[in-house]
């Protein structure tokens, strides 16, 4: 079985999500619920062909590995997140 390389980044430094949701639901509702008081910058990217889903790049500073990947799992555990990568 192969295992994935672990990634060699110089922490602290600035990481983005793409971020899938529904049209319907509030992004920056959504990820201040998560993020709280942390400083972050959300962009829109795209609407899906037919308008139902909208994708967003979030970035955000993490300080180190298990930092960035808790927060992955927030995010991708949140209900109104259709996708995270």
């Amino acid at each position: 079985m192969e295992t994935t390389p672990e990634l060699k980044l110089d922490y602290p430094c600035h990481w983005e999500y793409k971020l899938v949701l529904s049209s319907e639901h509030n992004v920056t509702t959504i990820v201040q619920e998560i993020l709280e008081e942390r400083i972050h910058e959300i962009r829109k990217s795209q609407n899906s062909t037919k308008g139902n889903y909208t994708s967003y790049t979030l970035q955000v500073l993490v300080h180190n590995a298990d930092d960035r990947k808790t927060l992955f799992h927030l995010l991708k555990q949140h209900q109104s997140i259709k996708f995270v990568l």
